[in-house]
């Protein structure tokens, strides 16, 4: 069964208002640095430290970390919390959809037809490519100080401002590069 792109759009709402709700606004891409500062711990253990003196009760030798109080070290001390469970649940969550729809074919587990179309059959070009492309926009969104789900979605529906900034200028640019990369009758 598949549903509607209006009817899946509508349940995505619902749930990013359950999360403001009942939780927190999601966000996704500062739990990939918190994963970061996991490794980072295991190598070197004094990177977070307790302590008396921040509001979160932990604190780092990393400025990034250190920020907020000392949350994000906490974070790191304690990745078992809301946001690091919601992001490992979007995995599980992708992977049991996948299931539901009967799993996915040989050729959607190497790339979409529209990059074949383009780009050709390599699956070695579509990994490196979509490697590449997935460290630029998680570089993109820390710099930007949150991701398309904090900016975009959780701030939009906050009516935050930066939301709006953000997602037009995802759009801005987003736009013309597909426009760009995936026009008809382009060479390879």
């Amino acid at each position: 069964m598949i549903l509607s792109y209006k009817i899946g759009g509508l349940l995505l709402g619902l749930v990013f208002i359950a999360a403001v709700v009942l939780v927190k606004p999601i966000g996704v891409s500062t739990q990939f640095v918190i994963f970061d500062g996991i490794i980072w711990d295991v190598f070197q253990t004094d990177v977070v430290v307790s302590s008396a003196d921040t509001k979160s009760g932990y604190a780092s030798s990393n400025a990034y970390l250190n920020k907020s109080g000392g949350s994000y070290a906490k974070s790191v001390a304690n990745p078992i919390n809301y946001s690091f469970v919601f992001v490992l649940a979007m995995m599980v969550g992708a992977a049991v959809s996948a299931f539901l729809r009967g799993g996915l074919s040989r050729t959607e587990k190497t790339m979409p037809m529209v990059w074949r179309s383009r780009f050709g059959d390599d699956p070695w070009k579509r990994y490196v490519t979509t490697f590449v492309a997935g460290f630029v926009v998680l570089f993109g969104a820390r710099l930007a100080g949150g991701c398309t789900s904090g900016h975009m979605m959780s701030g939009m529906m906050q009516t935050a401002l930066s939301g709006y900034i953000f997602t037009a200028g995802v759009f801005a640019i987003g736009i013309p590069l597909a426009i760009i990369l995936f026009r008809e009758g382009a060479s390879q």
